[in-house]
């Protein structure tokens, strides 16, 4: 008789699984941390280099248009490329597809420091994105590690590793930037470091990628069975017989179609994490802009080294509680009673900004608007668990496991395209709402504490039943299975 089912019942068995690879396991975490270092590390400083490169013309009210365009350039390209790169790595593997990005990552950050123009600036974080496919490849390679009674534990690490960049990023950002300004004794004497101010914390996230691409080369070890050589790719494509080439990939398991991922149960997942994707990223966008915003803007007034300080404190906490909790409270609850009550901590995170700039206004920088201020580093741990959930679901709908590598570039693509109109549109509000004073500056708060709400509506779409895995989520499972 079939066990039953429902919406408490974890995505995945807890029958004793396999082992855990840990050393690859680790290598593929300190891969993965590349690309929140890079991404993260203008967050302190943003406001500031746009009012450099003068392209706002003096006017403070349009930093924030800018400024939105910046951090939503990287995710728009990345939505470009990243199901190729996906889709790409089933055939030639994980390995070669992570390695580029990386390269891409490194390349692209030295780029960014030393842009003394807004065209340029844009012109690298767009390099950044269209290189990088490595967030849906690196989610790929760790289900293909181990087996389903390990990935809830597994899938902790992930956003523990973004936490870990966005943690780490900011105080890179807050503190190295203008070092000619903050160690003239080391950077005062050269003019260099005058002309490119933010050419320092932009080297630590090149080296990193750069180290790590060496880290990756050497000790990574490929998880796609037998992957097509890219120079035999290269002469079947010249030769319109990409269906030949597909013949290299495993005498078992080939890619389904790329229609045949559009299923309703991946579009479900894909869904859920796309828009939990987009309400984060919009509170990520304005935060470190309404601390760095004048108060008779709208804002704290805050520098970029305290900035940087709280923006790690909350990532610091959001890494810590994925880590040692979400296992536990997701084998307690299920997936989808973790991702319901997950989804439920991102609305109320909108109602502390007004609440925020009305205190300083009326009190300054008081103990008050500093608890405000916690329980904005507090409240993400709640949504982050979501995250956690909604990457089983995404695994669990992969028509195989030949697939994995296009399902999860789908999922990246969608929450990309979320994460591209994120910034970009939360921004815009922002400096309108300020700007013209609606809702005494406080319109864009409302609009996304709507948003954030209506996500909460969604929250009854993730599958009710746990969907059958069998082997296709690691090849590992039907060893499994037959031990039994």
């Amino acid at each position: 008789m079939a066990a039953q089912v429902d919406e408490e019942t974890p995505l995945l068995p807890t029958a004793e699984g396999s082992s855990i690879p840990w050393f690859q396991f680790s290598i593929v975490l300190l891969l993965l941390l590349a690309e929140p270092l890079s991404a993260h590390i203008i967050y302190p400083f943003a406001a500031e280099l746009i009012r450099d490169v003068g392209i706002t013309h003096g006017d403070e009210t349009h930093v924030g248009y800018y400024v939105g365009l910046l951090q939503s350039l990287f995710y728009l390209t990345e939505a470009i490329g990243v199901l190729y790169w996906g889709r790409l790595s089933d055939r030639v593997g994980r390995k070669p597809i992570i390695l580029l990005g990386l390269f891409g990552l490194s390349i692209s950050s030295l780029l960014f420091g030393l842009s003394t123009t807004f065209g340029m600036l844009v012109l690298s974080r767009c390099l950044c994105g269209a290189l990088n496919g490595n967030a849906g490849v690196i989610k790929t390679m760790i289900t293909e590690l181990t087996d389903t009674t390990n990935l809830p534990q597994l899938w902790a690490y992930i956003p523990f590793a973004w936490s870990t960049g966005t943690t780490i990023a900011p105080v890179i950002g807050g503190y190295l930037s203008r070092p000619a300004e903050h160690f003239p004794e080391y950077f005062g004497q050269n003019e260099f470091w005058k002309t490119h101010p933010y050419f320092l914390p932009c080297v630590i996230p090149a080296a990193f990628s750069a180290f790590t691409w060496i880290v990756g080369f050497y000790l990574l070890k490929e998880t796609v069975k037998s992957p097509v050589p890219i120079s035999h790719l290269k002469k079947h494509c010249a030769d319109n017989s990409v269906q030949e080439s597909q013949d290299f990939v495993s005498m078992h398991d080939k890619p389904v179609e790329l229609r045949g991922i559009f299923t309703p149960r991946i579009f479900t997942a894909v869904g859920n994490y796309a828009f939990l994707s987009l309400v984060e990223i919009a509170f990520r966008a304005i935060q470190p802009l309404f601390f760095a915003t004048p108060v008779e803007f709208g804002g704290l007034g805050l520098p970029p080294s305290t900035i940087g300080n709280i923006l790690s404190l909350s990532g610091a906490l959001s890494g810590i509680v994925q880590v040692f909790l979400f296992a536990k409270i997701h084998n307690h609850l299920g997936s989808k009673k973790t991702f319901v009550r997950g989804v439920v901590f991102a609305a109320p995170l909108f109602l502390t900004f007004p609440v925020a700039r009305i205190l300083v206004k009326a009190r300054g920088m008081d103990t008050l608007v500093w608890v405000i201020i916690g329980l904005q580093a507090i409240l993400p741990i709640g949504y982050g668990l979501a995250f956690g959930a909604v990457f089983m679901y995404i695994n669990a709908a992969s028509p195989d496991q030949a697939s994995l590598g296009a399902t999860h570039g789908f999922s990246q693509m969608s929450t990309s395209i979320m994460r591209a109109i994120g910034p970009v549109t939360a921004s815009s509000l922002f400096s309108l709402s300020s700007g013209q004073n609606y809702l005494g500056g406080d319109l864009v708060y409302y609009v996304l504490f709507v948003v954030a709400s209506v996500t909460i509506c969604f929250r009854d779409f993730p599958p009710m039943c746990a969907p059958e895995l069998s082997d296709r989520v690691s090849p590992r499972i039907a060893k499994s299975h037959m031990k039994k």
